[in-house]
């Protein structure tokens, strides 16, 4: 799989970057209380079908468990891959964080917010904007030439000199044919992380960020990543194209 791609290729992941730039457009108007989970998921699902997209997490196998939804829905301590849920009922004061992949003519595109329901609490406020700084911080790094660990350390430096923590178990990647591709993304550094940037890379950057510990758990359905402690997380992410310049981010 090749870590430089195309410019047809560069178009196609584009395309499918937009569907998913106009999902979340479209969504942020039904996040409020009194919403389940579920029809959120409903919601999306039926936007990227629109476009003439897939779901790209709908049935996406890891250990032999394929994901039952169409997004990843996570509340409040829930840190990434929430399952959406008849029975999870937005509340005033929740965080709610959604990521959405579009695959469409077989190139991918991925994308998560972390949103908020009516007033919530100043903590939860600072841990939002830190989080989505941090997401720029790490974007301003993803120049040719530079190594994915710039990346990293700028996520890293900022979140942690802002008194938040890493989640290190989960961490950003390649897109491309394939919705996790080379190179890994890592939200802090990493001495092994030998990648270096160059144009025509394209890169999901999306720092995970705790308001507590940084340890992580996953629940008994196998997929929602959950605070170890029970403190809130925020999860932000775009996809990124490397250029002979500025970089381009292809989900906003």
């Amino acid at each position: 799989m090749g870590l430089v791609k195309s410019e047809k290729e560069i178009e196609l992941i584009r395309e499918s970057c937009k569907i998913v730039k106009n999902t979340f457009d479209y969504i942020k108007d039904f996040i409020k209380e009194g919403v389940t989970t579920f029809e959120l998921d409903t919601l999306i699902e039926n936007k990227i079908k629109s476009y003439g997209g897939y779901p790209a997490f709908k049935g996406y196998r890891v250990n032999g468990k394929r994901f039952p939804s169409s997004a990843c829905i996570s509340l409040n301590s829930e840190v990434v891959h929430g399952i959406p849920s008849k029975n999870t009922v937005l509340a005033v004061g929740d965080i709610i964080s959604i990521d959405i992949g579009v695959q469409k003519n077989g190139y991918f595109g991925d994308s998560a917010y972390t949103f908020s329901v009516g007033e919530i609490s100043s903590k939860k406020k600072k841990l939002l904007e830190i989080t989505n700084e941090s997401l720029f911080k790490g974007i301003a790094q993803a120049k040719d030439g530079n190594e994915v660990n710039d990346i990293s350390s700028a996520i890293q430096n900022f979140v942690e000199g802002s008194g938040f923590s890493i989640v290190r178990e989960l961490i950003g990647h390649g897109v491309g044919k394939k919705l996790h591709e080379e190179p890994p993304v890592p939200n802090y550094y990493n001495p092994q992380n030998k990648y270096r940037l160059m144009k025509g890379m394209v890169l999901a950057i999306e720092p995970m960020v705790n308001y507590g510990s940084p340890n992580v758990k996953t629940k008994s359905d196998g997929w929602t990543v959950v605070t170890a402690d029970g403190e809130p997380s925020a999860h932000y992410e775009h996809t990124v194209l490397i250029t002979d310049s500025h970089p381009e981010i292809l989900t906003i």
